[in-house]
């Protein structure tokens, strides 16, 4: 079988980007689709959808985004790496789920420090050293790290790991996708599965994939974000790219120790 393994291309800057949307809304994109299935998040299941679909920011939304229990310590690191009081800055936020340079300023030892807090307690005896040296060999507090690193060993899904594991990331996995049809159904995509090849994680060719639209239109030939079979929306090029570095970079890492 052959099987086309993502290219990393040089980082660059941030820009503007950014959709004109609320950080907390633009989380609330990436964060509806787990929280719909009851796999993290609040357990009012509906309050996060309708408050995305209404577009209505505030207080009751930060609450629901703060009950993120994987994702929000993420953000709060980032933020006060950035010297951001606001861990729902539209910046973290694209830097958690999508990527960008605020990553960067996030050093391994603070890092290390966020991984020793909040996952040493969960995490077996021999396996702890390989998860904690990750920072210090340049894995970054994205989605994706969660999603290959911490995930499959420490398995944060509230419902259990489901079975088998590999759907499971691949779902959880935010990955890339270029619209090819539209319809009342949703959106029919191209994009990448996740695989095993001879132990290893990587992308097999591009295959059809039918997704929820979320809240966010998208046209045949659009790049999306896609997160447990919802758009989350429209990707810039950059963003495109960004988001399929970083995710190389930690598959990478990941199949150092898997």
């Amino acid at each position: 079988m052959v099987v086309h393994v993502i290219e990393t291309p040089p980082r660059v800057g941030a820009g503007d980007r950014l959709e004109p949307v609320s950080g907390a809304l633009l989380f609330a994109r990436f964060a509806a689709p787990p929280n719909s299935l009851g796999y993290c998040g609040g357990d009012d299941h509906r309050a996060l959808v309708d408050q995305l679909r209404a577009g209505v920011d505030g207080p009751d939304l930060v609450r629901l985004c703060r009950a993120f229990e994987g994702a929000w310590p993420y953000l709060r690191l980032i933020a006060t790496s950035a010297g951001f009081p606001d861990p729902l800055d539209r910046r973290v936020v694209e830097a958690y789920w999508i990527g960008n340079s605020l990553l960067d300023q996030v050093s391994p030892a603070a890092f290390a420090v966020d991984l020793e807090r909040r996952f040493r307690p969960r995490t077996a005896r021999n396996e702890w050293p390989w998860l904690v040296a990750k920072s210090v060999q340049g894995s970054l507090p994205h989605h994706s790290f969660h999603v290959l690193e911490v995930m499959p060993r420490i398995g944060l899904l509230r419902a259990g790991h489901v079975a088998p594991i590999l759907p499971s990331m691949e779902q959880c996995l935010i990955r890339p996708a270029r619209v090819i049809a539209s319809d009342d159904a949703g959106l029919l995509v191209h994009t990448r599965p996740l695989v095993v090849v001879q132990g290893r994680l990587a992308f097999g060719p591009p295959v059809e994939q039918r997704v929820a639209d979320g809240e966010v239109a998208a046209r045949p030939g659009d790049d999306i974000a896609i997160h447990w079979g919802w758009s989350c929306g429209r990707l810039s090029a950059w963003q495109r790219s960004e988001l399929v570095g970083i995710t190389a970079t930690a598959m990478q890492r990941a199949n150092e120790t898997i």
